[in-house]
């Protein structure tokens, strides 16, 4: 990949990440605090165990802000990474595709985080601003 490769790809990030914190009420003050969290998570635990996780959160589905994390992520990964086990839940195409493609995933995930907790910190979202 060339680096003019990379840079578009890190400008889709920025953008993607940038559109969907815009959807976020300053008045949700936990989104913040768990988005900043999640790469640690990932490093620690692992992609599926966080992914799992945020699902837990949400069992009921009432887009709290764990659901909001969850869609935000897979709809980013899921449009880059090409699974060959494909679902509709991004939980469920790390599960059942090949250990390349999980830590494939798992980069793109981290990737894209970044640009999401930066922005989530420069709207100072859930920092008591």
């Amino acid at each position: 990949m060339t680096k003019t490769q990379q840079q578009t790809l890190q400008q889709q990030r920025a953008a993607h990440a940038w559109q969907q914190v815009e959807t976020v009420a300053q008045s949700d003050k936990e989104y913040g605090p768990l988005v900043r969290s999640l790469p640690a998570m990932i490093q620690h635990d692992g992609l599926a165990p966080t992914l799992a996780f945020l699902k837990a959160k949400d069992k009921n589905k009432q887009n709290t802000h764990h659901w909001r994390a969850y869609e935000q992520l897979s709809d980013w990964v899921k449009s880059q990474i090409s699974f060959e086990a494909n679902s509709d839940d991004l939980l469920e195409c790390l599960i059942k595709n090949n250990s390349t493609t999980y830590r494939h995933a798992t980069t793109e995930a981290l990737a894209y985080l970044s640009w999401l907790k930066r922005f989530v910190e420069a709207k100072g979202l859930g920092d008591g601003a």
